[in-house]
């Protein structure tokens, strides 16, 4: 029991809940629910997939990270001495397969979209992160290609809707660069060019739920949205220490999950949408007992 919590822990499973949100909105666009009589095997296996796909990533972050945790954050499973970088690959492999296999035995499509938010991950883990301007993109492909993987639960919707990736793709952006100030601090600018980009991620929701003339529901999932990310944000603005950085950091990646349910409202599904939402207390309560950044 004592090693699976630690493995549970070198997995950030508060973060993976979010990548199921993102599944289920990809789901939720693709309009999947909106006729009748269609399976939940599919569901599972996307969920399957992105579970495995992002625990791996996660996994071989630390991996690649081993001897810089040591000085940064030696209270990580790897460098505490709890898992050993062994382990810690053979995790991340099966993880990943598991990813895959998932995604591939539902279709081809989900199989190619699951390959390459392997490949991104896998790249960002270990040259990614290093750069400024391309770890930040890098991330925020995998992101929306995760909601890319839900969408591709219809291959119809899939090939209309590709360039939905984008929006998450600009959320991650924007989260991973005010990352880079979580160990040392980080500069104002930097902080205001997130803010300004999750903006720019509200006001593109905004518009598509206008689009569906689904405004309603969206608008109130998107003002906790808002409040959720911009609260620690202005905290951090006025105090860009690494205490506050992380924070907003922390909150920037729980909060998918309102981002999540406010996708599925613009697009007509509010109960899809409120079993998006109700992630969010399981997501809090994991992040209180592991690690999210």
């Amino acid at each position: 029991m004592k090693k699976l919590l630690v493995f549970l822990r070198l997995t950030r499973p508060a973060n993976i809940v979010t990548s199921v949100a993102d599944v289920l909105a990809g789901i939720a666009i693709s309009g999947y629910f909106l006729g009748a009589g269609q399976e939940l095997l599919p569901v599972f296996l996307l969920c399957l997939s992105t579970i495995g796909l992002y625990g791996g990533g996660i996994v071989f972050n630390d991996v690649f990270d081993a001897e810089l945790d040591k000085i940064e954050r030696p209270e990580r499973a790897i460098p505490s001495g709890a898992v050993s970088i062994r382990e810690a690959v053979i995790l991340g492999s099966v993880l990943l397969a598991t990813g895959l296999l998932a995604a591939f035995a539902f279709s081809v499509w989900s199989g190619l979209i699951a390959f390459l938010i392997l490949v991104f991950a896998l790249i960002y883990d270990k040259f990614g992160k290093h750069h400024p301007f391309l770890g930040p993109l890098n991330m925020g492909l995998c992101r929306g290609l995760n909601l890319l993987l839900g969408i591709s639960i219809l291959s119809l919707s899939l090939h209309n809707q590709y360039y939905m990736g984008l929006i998450p793709l600009i959320y991650i952006f924007s989260i991973t660069m005010i990352s880079q100030g979580e160990v040392h601090g980080s500069n104002r600018n930097k902080l205001y060019t997130g803010a300004l980009l999750y903006l720019i991620v509200i006001g593109s929701i905004l518009y598509f739920a206008y689009l569906q003339q689904q405004m309603l529901y969206a608008v109130l999932f998107l003002i906790a949205f808002a409040w959720m990310i911009f609260k620690p944000l202005v905290a951090a603005i006025n105090d860009p220490v690494a205490k506050n950085i992380g924070k907003a950091v922390k909150a920037g990646v729980i909060s998918l999950i309102l981002m999540d349910a406010a996708w599925a409202s613009a697009y007509g599904q509010v109960y899809f949408a409120l079993l998006i939402a109700s992630l969010l207390p399981l997501s809090l309560w994991l992040a209180k007992r592991f690690a999210v950044t």
